[in-house]
Formats: C-alpha cells, structure tokens, sequence
C-alpha cells in the first residue's frame, strides 16, 4: 500500500476512531436499558450521532495532542450516564454494563478484519475502492483493539476497574472504588510517557495477529498496511 498525505492520514482515522469510541458508548447505555437504567436513553445518548458523544479532551485535545507528538491516535468518548440505583442488581449488573464497551470493540474489531480482507481482496481490480478499505479496515482493527485492552486494565474509572469491583466483596470493592477520582490522571500519564504501550502491546500485537489470521489476511500484509498508517504522518 502506498504513502498517505496527512490529510487522507485523517480521512482514514475519523471513521473508526467516531465509531470506536461512540458504539462503546452507546453498548454501555444499551446494556444499562436492558438491565432496567433508562438514564441514557432519556438524555439522548442512546445513538450513533458522535456530536452526542464528544468529549473536548478525550476526543479532541488528547487525540490532537498524540498525533502532534508522533503517537497513535488514541481517544475516548463522554461517558454515558448510568444510574447504579436504577439497575435491578446494581452491582453486579454495572459489572455486566462496563463490560459491554469491551465486547462492542470486540464486535467492530471482527468487523473492521473482514472489511480490510474486502479491501486488500479487490486493490489490485479497483484500486480506488480496495486502498481505502484496506487501510481504514486496518485502522479499525487496530483502534478498536487498544481500546478494548486499555479498557480491561482493572483500574477505575475504565471498565476493568468497574468489573473487578462488580466481583470483589464488598469491602474490597469499596477500597479500590476510591481510586476513580485519580485514575483518569493516572492513565493520560501511563500514556503520554509511553509506559501504558510498553506493558499492553504485547497483548495488543498478539491479539491483532490472531485476529487476521482467523480471517484469512496474510500477517504480513496487514503489517506492511499498518507501518504504513502509523508511520505516514
């Protein structure tokens, strides 16, 4: 595949990193309506709009700020409100609602492969069609993967953090839920200086390895696609 000008760089990117970040959102309210929390659906955040979904510093700023620096486009979307007091088992249920983000990446992550086979499939007969595809469904897999890692790390506020309190007792869970208020600040540290992609890539690389062998892209393709996507910019 060849180059990308930094503008087809961002065309490439927006796509799956809205949807990344909006379907993971939109699985939590999703989750939390069936289990018996109206919250969301109420305010509106029950749809794929990304406008409803934005947040000014983890879609924005933080995402701006890693592509600046030569990082990988990373972001999150504005929570989507859940009322614990609402859901017919609070907590365990709000273990069954955080781990709803995770799987959606999952979901979009297969989806993403399987367009990527479509588009390496006809690059060489439509190439106008086939290079896009190829590598926004590259963009997909790999964007969708690091979120669901990033957010099975068992540390509050992120959906690990909020499952491992689901299944500790009570007492446990109490003490590692006083740490939300700093984990957020604790994560855009690991980030920013590097250390939260030295502990999770292995995972990560392992993961997407897997995954487009399952769906029959040959590894070193999909490689040679993604060198290309994070080292065009």
């Amino acid at each position: 595949m060849t180059e990308l000008s930094t503008i087809q760089y961002i065309a490439v990117w927006v796509l799956p990193v809205l949807f990344a970040v909006t379907v993971h959102e939109v699985a939590h309210g999703w989750v939390a309506l069936q289990l018996g929390d109206h919250t969301a659906q109420s305010m509106g955040r029950l749809t794929l709009n990304p406008l409803q979904h934005i947040d000014p510093v983890g879609t924005l700023i933080v995402p701006g700020i890693l592509l600046f620096l030569g990082g990988i486009a990373f972001g999150w979307a504005k929570p989507v409100p859940v009322s614990w007091d609402r859901l017919r088992r609070p907590k365990q249920d709000m273990a069954i609602v955080a781990i709803a983000g995770p799987i959606a990446n999952l979901i979009m992550a297969i989806l993403w492969a399987l367009i990527t086979r479509l588009g390496m499939s006809v690059t060489e007969s439509l190439p106008i069609l086939g290079i896009p595809l190829a590598y926004m469904g590259t963009a997909g897999v790999f964007i969708n993967t690091i979120l669901m890692i990033v957010n099975l790390v068992p540390l509050p506020p992120l959906d690990g953090g909020r499952v491992l309190v689901g299944l500790l007792p009570n007492s446990l869970a109490y003490r590692v839920s006083r740490i939300e208020p700093y984990g957020i600040l604790l994560l855009l540290v690991l980030l920013l200086t590097g250390t939260l992609w030295f502990i999770l890539w292995p995972l990560v690389s392992q993961f997407v390895s897997i995954l487009v062998s399952l769906v029959g892209i040959p590894e070193w393709e999909f490689t040679r696609g993604l060198a290309a996507l994070l080292g065009s910019h």
